[in-house]
């Protein structure tokens, strides 16, 4: 008996050591994660608890969390048995900011101002609806569509009843500006808002684009970083960041605590986290994806203007509102910067509208918002990448996806999320969803199959 108590001991103390130093640290990210995620979801896209907690937190550890919601004073709490409780805010045209102990949530701030263009144009350019007596709902049909093809490819790409493998939440199929397929999981519509993850840095990535259309910016120039004046980082440019290639340090793992969850779920300011770190490679030959670098290139869009207001103003008028993404929202950090890596949400209508944007190389509806050979340079190969990633897009110049046509090009997120870009089929296809092992060479090569040549 003693002999059995003794082992017990031991094996009690390894167990709380291991706690103690493995899992207690991560507990404010998990709570954190999990607060931030339940109040975007519920006061952005109206979700219950019951279907964030089921859906968007259903994730090892996260769902270790208990939530509690406050719908009158919009905020959540969320701890991990009675631990480490994280609280998150919402804001109307601010979304949901996570915060710590130090921040006052009575203090005045500042919103957006929001331009919602109305008119009466069919989709893409207004929101009149197709015409619902053709195929699908469809205003236009195509001659070289298999529409029987295309139908099968969609349902393919959703659960069956009792699955829970693809967890596909919704795709739109735009071909030649005309939505030829669109299929949405139980639950969820067109109107339904969701959340882009690192596609949101794509959108972050254009505005510098649309910057030096305006004059306003030379990436090509160091990157304008008081801290880096004075040593070897003064040689980054703001082309190296956009690339990712700037060669400073950046851990980009999940499922620990590293530089990408210490920012998300504890930095106050989100555009700092890179500025700080040390070279581990030289500028423009050595690639390495980092969200701390698309916060910093938020932090050097804020300096580009005079006031808080100009710029959060600048990010809708500029793109989201001028292409008629009125459903969308880029959340702030605590510091009021747009936490351009991650957190941009809109409904998968609007998603397509930014992947028709650059499928027509800046033009919207004759307006031209950035350059036509920008859209070239996103996707051109940044050096190290091994052609998979160009300025905050990924790349298929290697054939990654070897079913898809090598000028295929993509904004990519977190679990799935992908604003599909087709140059030489005229196409844009997005897919949201819960699954990172969902088959995208599988169900795009179906897509694009289906368009007879």
């Amino acid at each position: 008996m003693k002999k059995f108590l003794k082992i017990f001991a031991v094996v009690l103390l390894i167990a709380l050591v291991y706690l103690r130093i493995e899992i207690y640290p991560q507990l404010d990210l998990i709570s954190g994660f999990s607060a931030k995620s339940v109040a975007s979801g519920h006061f952005i896209d109206n979700r219950s608890l019951e279907t964030i907690q089921q859906g968007d937190n259903d994730i090892d550890k996260i769902d270790w969390a208990t939530n509690t919601i406050d719908s009158k004073q919009k905020f959540v709490t969320s701890s991990v048995y009675g631990l480490k409780t994280r609280k998150a805010i919402y804001r109307q045209g601010l979304g949901a900011t996570l915060i710590n102990d130090d921040y006052d949530a009575t203090k005045p701030y500042e919103v957006p101002k929001r331009n919602f263009i109305k008119n009466d144009l069919p989709f893409p350019y207004g929101a009149k609806e197709p015409k619902a007596c053709l195929p699908n709902g469809m205003d236009t049909v195509f001659a070289n569509i298999d529409y029987a093809k295309l139908t099968t490819a969609i349902e393919n790409a959703f659960d069956k009843k009792g699955e829970k493998n693809k967890r596909t939440r919704s795709v739109i199929v735009i071909y030649k500006d005309k939505i030829i397929a669109e299929k949405y999981a139980d639950g969820f519509n067109k109107n339904s808002k969701l959340l882009g993850w690192s596609m949101t840095k794509s959108i972050t990535a254009t505005y510098f684009g649309i910057l030096q259309k305006q004059g306003k910016i030379d990436i090509m120039k160091p990157a304008p970083i008081a801290e880096w004046a004075t040593d070897e980082r003064s040689k980054i440019t703001l082309n190296d960041l956009l690339h990712m290639n700037s060669g400073l340090e950046w851990e980009e793992n999940y499922g620990k605590i590293s530089d990408v969850t210490k920012m998300l779920f504890i930095a106050e300011d989100m555009t700092k986290s890179q500025i700080d770190k040390p070279f581990v490679g030289k500028p423009n030959n050595t690639w390495n994806y980092s969200s701390g670098t698309t916060n910093l290139l938020s932090g050097i869009l804020r300096k580009q203007f005079k006031t808080h207001q100009e710029y959060l103003d600048f990010w809708y008028s500029a793109l989201l509102d001028k292409i008629g993404m009125h459903s969308a929202v880029i959340e702030t950090d605590m510091a009021g910067n747009f936490v351009g890596s991650s957190y941009g949400w809109a409904t998968t209508r609007d998603w397509a509208k930014f992947g028709l944007l650059y499928l027509h190389n800046g033009n919207w509806n004759g307006e031209q918002l950035f350059a036509p050979n920008w859209a070239k340079y996103v996707a051109t190969p940044t050096n190290g990448s091994n052609g998979k990633y160009g300025a905050h897009f990924w790349l298929n110049a290697n054939g990654d996806f070897p079913d898809l046509p090598r000028d295929f090009y993509r904004c990519s997120g977190y679990k799935g999320q992908m604003v599909a870009i087709f140059p030489s089929q005229d196409m844009v296809v997005v897919r949201m969803g819960l699954s990172e092992e969902f088959d995208f060479n599988g169900f795009l090569s179906e897509v694009v199959g289906s368009v007879k040549k």
